[in-house]
């Protein structure tokens, strides 16, 4: 007997009647597929079976078992909607740092584009939100899981949006969530040491060829010249089509020059074959020129007016990212960032020892539990060498003892004879750090951003994010 698939879930509290349902996840158990089936569901797909004997239904529960579950989701959820990602051009952008800050540059343009068009603003799939035309959310995962990502892609159909620019993180690539998929445009902007622990990556080369994977799946690639492994990262890159190159370095198609700052603005002249022009972005970091030459790049491949490319990357700002707050006296600045990795602090000390050359640090930041295990060493040793004073707390604990993981980043930082302070309710160490800074300091809160969550075992906390703590601090100062 033939049943019709209506619905496909592996939520067991997003079930309706004619559900096909996905058990997948660390910690599914049959209770959880007795419950999807209570509410509807009438099959399942599992690597097992499972013994659903005690369940009192009338019906034969039939089952399908794979032996990869990831494979089977992307294969499930693009037939589910039917290739419906091939009706959008779509913007892939992977790297270890700056990919939020560059998927929110495209938005900012493409928005600017669509909008002299008298068409819908463009989606975006990132680290800080989603919005598909329907969904407006705060993100829990860089790139969502497939089944979720594939129904962002019909939402966005659905609502007549023609651009959708999203992050795609190495572990996405890795466990096939955007397998099947096929990008516009892909644009890989560096690489570095991340996300190397049990639950991740083995080792570099394991994430280096994660990334790379996005080269499988692009019409056009977009790469920064200056990245580390940028030869490896061209010759993958000849898999496509076409390959754009962008950066620092005169050799690339969309070169970058002149950069100079101006207030908590950057200016700087773009090179390529059809123009040579200044542009300018209004949030401050000098890491963010790099940023914007991926997004000038990836703008050039899909021809998008230069006039909304200018435009575009004045108004863009990137929730988050690069916030800059001062005291009443505008005598002290707090700036809150999602720096989290060696890369990112690396940039992001190196961009504050220019713009503030005479001005103390302090940084609050913490790590995340039971992944990315080298950052503790690596936050710790960089907040240590360049700050003068360290909190360290919670940032996403989860299933790991939240003291274990600052002692550990501590004694890196104490490595440097820096003043190091442990206080692992987050709010206290903003309220402190804001409170011992003089006007010689500028204060760094890092890793969160506008994030209102914290995760504390295997549940995520409603908590003010970094930027209502900070507001609220610095009106005492």
């Amino acid at each position: 007997m033939e049943e019709l698939v209506r619905y496909v879930s592996y939520n067991s509290m997003d079930v309706k009647y004619g559900t096909l349902f996905i058990c997948k996840g660390t910690h599914f158990t049959a209770e959880y597929l007795k419950s999807a089936i209570k509410e509807g569901a009438f099959a399942y797909i599992s690597e097992e079976k499972y013994d659903i004997s005690d369940l009192k239904t009338e019906r034969n529960i039939p089952y399908i078992i794979v032996n990869d579950m990831r494979k089977t989701m992307a294969y499930i959820s693009d037939k589910y909607y039917n290739q419906v990602w091939d009706k959008l051009n779509l913007i892939g952008i992977t790297g270890t740092k700056g990919k939020s800050t560059t998927t929110y540059f495209m938005k900012a343009i493409l928005d600017d584009y669509l909008k002299d068009m008298k068409k819908p603003k463009s989606a975006v799939l990132s680290g800080i939100d989603n919005y598909d035309g329907v969904v407006n959310e705060e993100s829990h995962l860089t790139t969502p899981e497939t089944l979720d990502l594939h129904r962002h892609f019909n939402n966005a159909v659905k609502t007549d949006i023609e651009y959708l620019s999203m992050e795609v993180s190495s572990q996405a690539l890795k466990y096939h969530r955007t397998l099947g998929v096929n990008f516009t445009v892909g644009c890989f902007l560096n690489i570095g040491e991340d996300h190397i622990s049990e639950a991740e990556h083995c080792d570099f080369e394991d994430y280096f060829q994660s990334k790379l994977k996005l080269f499988n799946q692009c019409e056009t690639a977009c790469v920064n010249i200056d990245s580390d492994h940028v030869e490896r990262v061209l010759y993958e890159a000849k898999k496509c089509k076409r390959v754009v190159t962008f950066g620092l370095n005169e050799k690339a198609d969309i070169y970058g020059y002149n950069i100079a700052t101006s207030g908590n603005s950057i200016v700087f002249n773009v090179r390529s074959d059809s123009f040579d022009e200044e542009f300018k972005i209004n949030m401050p970091g000098l890491f963010n020129v790099s940023n914007a030459l991926a997004a000038i790049a990836i703008c050039y491949s899909l021809n998008i007016p230069l006039k909304n490319i200018h435009a575009g990357l004045k108004k863009a700002q990137v929730s988050g990212r690069m916030e800059v707050y001062t005291n009443l006296n505008k005598d002290l600045y707090v700036i809150v960032d999602y720096a989290h990795n060696k890369m990112s602090f690396e940039s992001l000390f190196a961009s504050m020892k220019r713009e503030f050359p005479n001005k103390k640090i302090t940084i609050v930041f913490g790590c995340p539990g039971k992944k990315a295990l080298a950052r503790r060493r690596e936050l710790g040793d960089i907040a240590g060498k360049y700050s003068d004073h360290v909190f360290i707390t919670e940032e996403d604990a989860g299933e790991e003892p939240l003291m274990k993981i600052c002692q550990e980043i501590a004694e890196h930082v104490e490595e440097h004879e820096c003043k190091c302070s442990i206080i692992p309710d987050r709010k206290e160490a903003i309220r402190q750090a804001i409170a011992d800074a003089d006007r010689d300091t500028v204060v760094l809160v890092t890793g969160k951003g506008r994030e209102t969550r914290q995760k504390r075992g295997t549940k995520y906390i409603d908590t003010p994010s970094d930027v209502e703590y900070v507001q609220e601090f610095l009106k005492d100062k």
